[in-house]
C-alpha cells in the first residue's frame, strides 16, 4: 500500500456541546467553523513508523503518526509537547502538484 508523502495538519479549536453520553449524545469532536485553524503545518513522510504503528510525518514543529487508510491522526506532538487541551487536529492530504510548488 502506498502512503501519501505529505499532509497539511490543521489545529482547530474544539467545542463540546453541554450534553452527556447519558442523555444520548456525545461530543463528536467536530471543529467549529468560525475562526478556522489556529495553526497549520505541512508534514512529510519520514520513512519511519511511529510508536502507534502508523507512518510518521514531520515538519514545521509537528510530528504525527497518521493512519493512511482512515486519515486519523493517531499520535501528535506540537513543538515537542502533546496537543493543548481544547484543540483538535484535522488533516488534508496534499497532492503531488502542491508538493512540487514547495
Amino acid at each position: 500500500m502506498s502512503h501519501p508523502q505529505s499532509y497539511e495538519i490543521l489545529l482547530v479549536p474544539r467545542f463540546a456541546e453541554d450534553t452527556t453520553e447519558a442523555e444520548g449524545t456525545a461530543d463528536t469532536g467536530e471543529a467549529a467553523e468560525p475562526g478556522g485553524a489556529v495553526r497549520s503545518a505541512v508534514v512529510s513522510a519520514t520513512g519511519e513508523t511511529g510508536a502507534s504503528g502508523y507512518p510518521r510525518y514531520s515538519g514545521e514543529g509537528i510530528v504525527a503518526d497518521i493512519d493512511p487508510a482512515t486519515h486519523a491522526v493517531e499520535a501528535l506532538l506540537v513543538d515537542g509537547a502533546e496537543l493543548a487541551f481544547g484543540l483538535s487536529a484535522r488533516i488534508k492530504e496534499r497532492d503531488a502538484e502542491a508538493d512540487a510548488d514547495r
